[in-house]
């Protein structure tokens, strides 16, 4: 008997689902439906991993646009949302490896100021004009410091969640995905900017910033096992950058790459979130907390979709659940 109403529960349950998650995104919502989806995603949240699919957060590069990503994970942070592994370029590095090493929200939110100290990353007017007239590239030693001082001499399989960061072999052109070994100097090689800092030499290699080859490492967090795949995206709008010395025009060049990048990376994942922070330059530090807010709002803008995109992903495993007597 016990059996018979779990299989009439499940059949029931999966008509409803399929009804209901299948209707076009734009369709309006009822409230019977909601419910029903409130009801799914309980489902889904209790879970462990190995019987849902394994979710995966890519953050692109982009600078201190980056900071949207604070806002994304914030949002996911209190929608209850599962994160099983993330996949950081650049920026999207940083932060994604001190979310990994399983500090707590409030605290990694204190943290987005200490980001323009951390990375020694002093980019204001005079500063820029004076690494144009420079004979040698800034080093990237303070933000290795800065990692190590933040999570720690960690070792990625000693984080709390697993975690990978994306940087490029500059002699080569190969994207370099870092999934084991010391945190710190990989997380330094995938934040290393060409042309602004010198390259970081890591095993015979001299790598630079991921995001020339990887700008949302979809792939990378597929790599480690993601079966579903949510992309924070932090786009630089390039068509009004003024391109008023060499570096803004590295910048471009850059830029414009990643846009390239990001149009097939973007397919790759089953969620993108574009943030609205085109127009906050790679260097502006001080925009940290618009770029969060906008995250944010780009994130909460996205839940239901989010939401809605792993629950029919997760149909097959709610009916093997539903089977099962209770």
């Amino acid at each position: 008997m016990n059996v018979l109403r779990s299989a009439i529960r499940a059949a029931t349950l999966a008509a409803l689902a399929a009804a209901c998650f299948f209707r076009p995104a734009a369709a309006a919502e009822p409230i019977h439906d909601a419910l029903l989806r409130e009801h799914l995603w309980r489902e889904i949240r209790a879970m462990p991993p190995g019987q849902r699919p394994k979710v995966g957060v890519a953050l692109s590069g982009g600078g201190f646009r980056g900071g949207a990503h604070l806002g994304v994970l914030q949002v996911l942070d209190e929608a209850g949302f599962p994160v099983d592994v993330v996949a950081g370029t650049s920026m999207g590095a940083i932060i994604g490896s001190i979310y990994s090493s399983g500090m707590p929200m409030p605290k990694l939110l204190e943290l987005r100021h200490a980001l323009h100290f951390g990375t020694g990353t002093d980019l204001s007017s005079y500063r820029l004009l004076q690494l144009v007239l420079a004979d040698q590239l800034m080093s990237t030693k303070k933000m290795e410091r800065f990692i190590r001082e933040t999570i720690g001499d960690k070792t990625f399989d000693q984080l709390a969640k697993p975690f990978a960061c994306v940087a490029m072999d500059i002699k080569t052109g190969e994207p370099i995905i870092f999934r084991e070994g010391p945190v710190a100097p990989a997380v330094r090689a995938s934040m290393t900017l060409p042309g602004l800092f010198a390259p970081v030499e890591y095993r015979h290699r001299y790598l630079v910033d991921g995001g020339v080859v990887d700008y949302i490492p979809v792939n990378a967090a597929k790599l480690l096992g993601a079966q579903w795949v949510l992309a924070s995206v932090t786009e630089g709008d390039y068509t009004k950058t003024q391109l008023t010395n060499v570096l803004f025009a590295l910048q471009q060049v850059i830029d414009i790459r990643g846009a390239l990048l990001a149009q097939e990376e973007r397919r790759q994942a089953d969620i993108a979130v574009d943030s609205p922070v085109g127009d906050i330059h790679f260097y502006q530090s001080w925009r940290v907390d618009e770029a969060m807010r906008k995250g944010r709002m780009a994130m909460k803008a996205k839940l239901f979709e989010a939401q809605r995109s792993l629950i029919v992903q997760a149909l097959p495993q709610l009916w093997k659940l539903w089977l099962q007597p209770r």
